[in-house]
């Protein structure tokens, strides 16, 4: 089991210890709602069931692909399909880096990863970091969060981006306890 299924497996444990419920029951609540589109459900379940976005959209994305419905209705495709995508030739050689980045954060605690076209976005209550290919040789990790003072590699990105710092990496070995500390702080101010 690679670190997308562990953190999605931690994430639905979570999920049934919160709500008090089985995944079955949680799919029947769906079921019995009579809603189809993935945003209608996920709204659902945050209003009935007092669910938080990131556990409702995910549960949403679980539900809709083992009730057959397919990643294309649930709003897109799925983590591990749109990890093959960003990490396809000739960005494969990556792909180790964002394993490792990945296995580290997922021991920060539960977040929502939301893939996007080219890199992933990584939420709690708001985006923390964004993980993706910049180019065919190094993965960029932009990370959101304040009063950190710039540095060589933490490079401060300017006002409007999507995120306020970014760090390059061209090596696994580049994933380092410095990056995990700056990836900490950027999940604990998210929420």
């Amino acid at each position: 089991m690679n670190s997308m299924d562990k953190a999605l497996q931690t994430q639905l444990q979570n999920i049934q210890t919160r709500t008090g419920k089985t995944l079955e029951q949680l799919y029947e609540i769906i079921r019995k709602s009579g809603l189809s589109k993935h945003g209608e459900i996920r709204d659902m379940l945050k209003k009935e069931l007092g669910m938080g976005h990131g556990d409702a959209n995910t549960l949403v994305h679980v539900f809709m692909r083992s009730a057959g419905e397919g990643a294309a209705q649930a709003g897109g495709t799925s983590i591990e399909e749109a990890i093959n995508e960003i990490y396809a030739e000739p960005k494969a050689a990556l792909r180790p880096i964002h394993e490792k980045l990945m296995a580290e954060i997922t021991k920060f605690g539960l977040f929502e990863i939301a893939p996007k076209k080219g890199y992933i976005s990584l939420r709690r209550k708001k985006q923390f970091a964004m993980i993706g290919p910049a180019t065919k040789t190094r993965v960029e990790v932009g990370l959101n969060m304040k009063g950190v003072a710039a540095t060589p590699r933490l490079i401060e990105m300017p006002p409007g981006k999507m995120c306020q710092y970014k760090v390059n990496l061209s090596d696994s070995k580049e994933v380092d306890k410095e990056l995990i500390s700056w990836i900490k702080q950027a999940y604990d101010s998210a929420g």
